[in-house]
């Protein structure tokens, strides 16, 4: 007998949209056929929903232990199942201490115990003082490792820092002994950094004038420099949250001529332009920073060419009090996001702009579940994870503050109009989030294997 039946769902695989019975068992799709004749203890009438692999983000912002108030695993990780993302690769920061060695993996590892209502992995951390870290946390079974060439860090104790073109030489070779991913943060510190400096001095401070202080050219010099040093340390890289297509074409170009390259983007980056920015206020103010409407076109122009190949959170929630600054220089620089990745980008992606959902979980889920080696994720195939998530595309709801699962009730989103709901997100077949019923009572969540 088979635990779970869902019937009748427009099922989106890797492949096409088909109408398909996905057949359950012991937390795995055994069966995918137009019609499953076998009992099962549950069913689930998916008529009229979209199915889709849940989404894989390998770029979210959980900040337990040491900054639990910012975001703990047990809100974030409700906000993600209600938001369809059913596993997460987590950043080395902005817990303290952050993730640079097994210490800290340790801690890192036994906060989530217990906490998690979706399946996660931890990344490691590249800084400046960690080189002989680096093996040892490839052996413990890390993800992959982010550094910052941008400026980062709070300077506190145990805290995250950036590191200098050496030290990522340096650490890049050390992980391809290893055979690992480097997730690169990329911006130019100094110059970046210099025009922060002249706009403050000059009494800017609007969220145009911050993201004028980070132009386009300070992140595509950042990627380019980057894969150069990842491709002279041969080590497999990739480029995190690109906010514009002259960054892609970079990986894209690194790529041609052989160099072991990726890159992702997120949601934020389609949904917002600077020209809506001000009118948000510090909520959207991230790194690098939302670009403007002509290149946001361009970008969605890529997505529907499927030369997008992950779209990541970026989840970075922090309390209220470090966003409510009048000066957008001195906010705090992310975006609350992760519980609307999934409806809003198929909202825009599916049934405003004509995108396949083919495309769009490829880029949801498909992409990172490969390119970070998440056994068993990322894809509604047979023997893969029962990770799903069922969308109904003729529902509609107006986004509020008091509909966010985060520890702090706010988002960019806010008052955002979504032309469709998720109604279920199943992990490994068990239900973690239904729109009637909304979380599960007990979380399932657990670590995830990573493949040699």
């Amino acid at each position: 007998m088979l635990d779970l039946i869902i019937r009748n769902g427009q099922v989106v695989t890797t492949e096409a949209v088909e109408s398909l019975d996905i057949g359950v068992k012991d937390g795995v799709i055994v069966r995918l056929s137009n019609r499953i004749e076998e009992p099962a203890r549950e069913e689930i009438d998916a008529a009229g929903e979209y199915v889709l692999p849940g989404m894989v983000d390998p770029h979210m912002h959980l900040s337990e232990p040491g900054r639990t108030e910012w975001e703990g695993y047990r809100t974030g990780t409700q906000a993600m199942a209600a938001g369809g993302i059913t596993s997460f690769v987590e950043m080395p920061l902005n817990q303290i201490p952050c993730t640079t060695d097994i210490p800290s993996l340790e801690i890192k590892l036994k906060s989530a115990e217990g906490q998690c209502w979706v399946d996660f992995a931890p990344m490691g951390g590249l800084v400046p003082w960690n080189l002989a870290d680096l093996a040892p946390l490839a052996d413990a079974g890390v993800a992959a490792f982010k550094a910052f060439v941008a400026t980062c860090g709070s300077g506190k104790p145990g805290d995250f820092k950036n590191v200098t073109d050496w030290e990522l030489y340096q650490g890049a070779r050390e992980i391809a002994k290893k055979d690992g991913l480097l997730v690169v943060h990329c911006e130019n510190a100094t110059i970046t950094d210099g025009l922060g400096a002249e706009a403050r001095a000059s009494g800017k401070k609007s969220l145009a004038d911050y993201v004028a202080s980070r132009p386009i050219f300070t992140e595509v010099e950042a990627v380019h420099r980057v894969l150069m040093i990842a491709e002279a340390a041969g080590c497999r890289i990739h480029i995190a949250h690109c906010s514009c297509p002259e960054a892609v074409e970079e990986v894209e170009r690194a790529r041609a001529r052989g160099v072991d390259a990726s890159f992702e983007s997120c949601p934020h980056y389609f949904l917002l332009a600077t020209e809506d920015l001000d009118a948000i206020g510090p909520k959207a103010k991230c790194s690098p920073p939302i670009r403007d409407r002509a290149h946001q076109r361009r970008m969605w122009e890529l997505l529907a060419e499927g030369r997008i190949e992950m779209l990541v959170s970026d989840h970075s929630p922090c309390t209220f009090d470090l966003k409510s600054s009048d000066n957008a220089f001195d906010a705090w620089g992310g975006i609350s996001g992760c519980q609307n990745c999934v409806d809003a980008m198929f909202d825009e992606a599916v049934l405003k702009h004509g995108i396949s959902p083919v495309t769009l979980a490829r880029a949801l889920s498909t992409g990172a579940a490969r390119r970070f080696r998440l056994k068993g994720k990322g894809e509604i195939a047979l023997g893969f994870d029962a990770d799903l998530v069922l969308i109904d595309p003729k529902s509609s709801y107006v986004l509020k503050a008091e509909d966010l699962l985060y520890k702090n009730k706010f988002s960019a989103y806010e008052g955002r109009r979504i032309d469709c709901r998720i109604t279920h997100t199943l992990v490994r077949g068990n239900l973690a989030w239904s729109l009637e019923k909304g979380v599960s009572e007990k979380p399932m969540g657990r670590r995830m294997t990573i493949a040699a």
